[in-house]
């Protein structure tokens, strides 16, 4: 099968969008960075697209909130496609701005009609911007985009990165769903709220999320900050393998469609 298409979908504020089509492209991907403007005015092109992908940074400067503004364009001006898309078994990636933007959306967890989003990403419990690096559990989602990886360490860098479930009932349900895709962790262990290994005080230590299908995922921490082992913050003084661990992530989505 020829490479999977891969759509960065940028707007003003982002600035992880080259970082993250290199590492699609490392993937074996065959990836485009659009400006949302460019999707608006041909939205159709999005089906020939297999991956899309919401990278990382500050979309529209954070102005009205993290992930806010483009969230509402892609509600307000984009959801017939968004949704042909999902319905035709493809891929969608949200990374950290990117994962807000999917929460807003309502691509990633569907609105309640009567009482709406399910969950939001909201400021850190310490008030204050986090850039560290985490370590990452998979509790056993149905994520196409974690399969056969039990734990990352992977690097954070935000503000408005706790996730916080509307109530204990949709907690629940995540949880019996497998939606929970990562956790974090501190020596191989749930976090348990506790900083800095889970730097935001998210509700269940959670940092990454999908849908029931697995094939939409949102995520925190930056797989495209660690495709390589210089990029690992002990490369000189640790052994590790050429590759960084975040690379598998996107290795994965590409090898969905082969």
């Amino acid at each position: 099968m020829p490479q999977p298409r891969v759509l960065i979908l940028r707007a003003p504020g982002t600035n992880c969008d080259e970082e993250t089509a290199y590492a699609f492209e490392r993937a074996a991907g065959k990836a485009e960075r659009w400006h949302v403007n460019r999707l608006l005015e041909q939205p159709a092109a999005l089906a020939d697209f297999q991956i899309l992908c919401l990278p990382g940074g500050f979309s529209y400067g954070d102005d009205l909130g993290a992930g806010r503004i483009l969230g509402q364009q892609l509600r307000r001006h984009l959801a017939g496609v968004m949704q042909d898309f999902k319905a035709a078994g493809k891929l969608i990636l949200g990374i950290c701005n990117g994962f807000q933007i999917l929460i807003k959306s309502g691509l990633l967890l569907e609105d309640d009609p009567h009482t709406g989003p399910p969950a939001t990403l909201t400021w850190n419990a310490s008030g204050q911007f986090v850039d560290r690096w985490v370590e990452l559990l998979n509790p056993g989602s149905p994520c196409v985009f974690f399969a056969g990886i039990e734990g990352l360490y992977l690097p954070i860098a935000h503000a408005e990165g706790k996730f916080v479930p509307r109530d204990e009932t949709v907690l629940g349900q995540l949880q019996e769903r497998g939606q929970i895709a990562l956790r974090y962790a501190d020596a191989g262990k749930p976090a348990g709220l506790a900083f800095p290994a889970n730097p935001h005080g998210a509700v269940d230590d959670i940092a990454a999320v999908c849908d029931p299908t697995g094939r939409v995922c949102g995520l925190m921490p930056h797989p495209e900050r660690f495709i390589d082992r210089v990029q690992h913050p002990r490369w000189t003084r640790e052994k590790l393998p050429e590759a960084g661990a975040g690379l598998r992530v996107f290795e994965n989505a590409v090898r969905y469609f082969s």
